[in-house]
């Protein structure tokens, strides 16, 4: 089955970007800092997708569930933003990422990238990569009142650029994504190899999973102005 779209959203960390280690890095540096001890970074990669303050604040505690002393928090989230503004930019892209995006575009999709990291990081991040000019237009974690698993990145980005949300796709890695592209009626794609908090995306929840990024090109029907063409 493919599916007619006129819009193909991405996530970024886990999706297109392997931001794992430099995240952690950042974490343990910021641990360290506060006279805690360092984490595994397999342990800090499932920490990551609902925004950088619950990243911090699991990191402090160790646990997804608990909250930290406030004011260790306070002193936390500096100190990581410092951190991480230093190495950020070295994330690469995964396999295939550049290739597939190449494809999309001179099919004539529209793309979007939709994160719920802070804007200060994801611009930089995108542009170092050399994947900023692929993009109509990218939603971060603070551009808008509420980010994912609400539907209102997702929304947003539709409405800007004149896209029902039965016209578009949201290709990530969580079941962040998953809610926000359910909720918001777009059609919802996962790869396998990002975080997700450390567990296995549930295939039955979404409209189609692949194996590597390059599969993405072939689950969607060519917009229907090209294939007249």
């Amino acid at each position: 089955m493919r599916f007619q779209v006129k819009l193909v959203m991405f996530d970024l960390d886990g999706t297109l970007l392997d931001t794992a280690p430099q995240i952690a890095e950042a974490a343990n540096r910021m641990l360290v800092a506060l006279g805690k001890p360092m984490l595994p970074q397999a342990q800090i990669s499932t920490y990551i997708g609902e925004g950088v303050q619950n990243l911090i604040k699991r990191c402090l505690t160790g646990n997804p569930h608990d909250e930290p002393d406030a004011e260790l928090f306070e002193k936390a989230q500096p100190l990581y933003h410092d951190f991480y503004a230093n190495n950020a930019t070295d994330s690469l892209p995964f396999s295939g990422v550049i290739s597939a995006l190449q494809q999309l575009k001179t099919h004539g999709f529209l793309l979007a990238c939709v994160t719920n990291k802070p804007e200060k990081f994801t611009r930089p991040l995108l542009e170092k990569a050399g994947l900023a000019d692929f993009f109509e237009i990218v939603v971060s974690g603070d551009t808008l009142p509420k980010k994912k698993p609400d539907p209102l990145p997702l929304l947003h980005i539709c409405q800007k650029l004149g896209v029902l949300p039965a016209e578009a796709v949201l290709v990530g890695d969580s079941e962040t994504d998953i809610q926000a592209g359910q909720a918001a009626g777009c059609f919802v794609v996962t790869v396998p190899y990002g975080y997700n908090q450390g567990r296995p995306i549930d295939k039955a929840t979404v409209d189609a999973t692949v194996q590597q990024f390059t599969e993405v090109v072939d689950l969607l029907e060519l917009p229907a102005l090209l294939k007249r063409g």
